[in-house]
């Protein structure tokens, strides 16, 4: 199945968790993928990975800070120009940071923001152009469960996936007449170093996350190959008639 043969697809978080098994998949299918991280190492793995899997001649890596106006600018917006068009964005890039409320700095909310919501803005900015020129461009953009249903100790990061949510529901109808669909998948109960470790507060109380815990699975996590399946679904053509909206992948914990 070869539902990207002939098209780029930008995936940001690239060098780690689901963005990382997102470029394997778009890969597998046979896209060009424009992997961007900040971490320079994390992008070593995706390459080893690709070259593994025999797709590495399809990968190029880039080292971008998406909070960093001028960084995206540089790399992206060359990656970009060098590929010589791009037909899907996949905004995986952001963090977990986990904090009292009262005790949350500005400092603190406004980093969480920076990543998460004003790096989707300012990536999408960049590729809007091209994914315009396109006529069948597709933004896929990461929410979270913690949009929709209470997540303790994690206001700014539940702030900035509600941003990203709204954000989303907004270029899709913005630019809907121009062919671009945009959507938002929300995991939760996923594998990743996120989730692995949200640096919840020394003194939180576990059992404000016991209603947490996914119905399928025996109780565990899935892996993120299983967001990017869902992912890969969107951005092909199996997805034509799907925008505006959100996908919950949490295995029912918040039925």
């Amino acid at each position: 199945m070869n539902r990207f043969e002939n098209r780029v697809v930008l995936i940001t978080g690239a060098g780690s968790g689901i963005g990382q098994a997102t470029v394997a998949r778009i890969l597998a299918e046979g896209g060009t993928v424009l992997a961007a991280d900040i971490s320079e190492e994390g992008l070593g793995v995706t390459r080893a990975r690709a070259e593994e899997a025999g797709d590495a001649d399809r990968l190029t890596t880039l080292v971008v800070d998406v909070a960093d106006e001028n960084s995206v600018q540089q790399a992206i917006g060359g990656a970009i120009k060098q590929a010589g068009k791009l037909d899907v964005l996949v905004n995986a890039a952001g963090i977990l940071r986990s904090q009292h409320t009262h005790k949350t700095t500005l400092e603190f909310w406004n980093r969480v923001l920076a990543i998460n919501l004003t790096g989707t803005f300012l990536v999408t900015r960049e590729c809007l152009p091209e994914l315009l020129r396109s006529g069948h461009g597709a933004v896929v953009n990461f929410s979270s469960t913690s949009a929709s249903f209470a997540h303790p100790y994690m206001a700014a990061y539940a702030a900035s996936k509600g941003g990203i949510q709204a954000f989303t529901h907004t270029i899709a109808l913005e630019y809907a007449k121009q062919g671009l669909r945009a959507v938002s998948v929300c995991p939760g109960s996923i594998q990743s170093g996120m989730t692995n470790d949200p640096g919840l507060p020394a003194d939180a109380d576990m059992m404000l996350f016991a209603k947490m815990s996914p119905a399928l699975m025996d109780g565990g996590f899935a892996g993120p190959e299983n967001v990017a399946s869902a992912i890969a679904m969107f951005a092909s053509d199996d997805g034509k008639f799907i925008t505006g909206t959100e996908l919950r992948i949490d295995g029912g914990t918040h039925m």
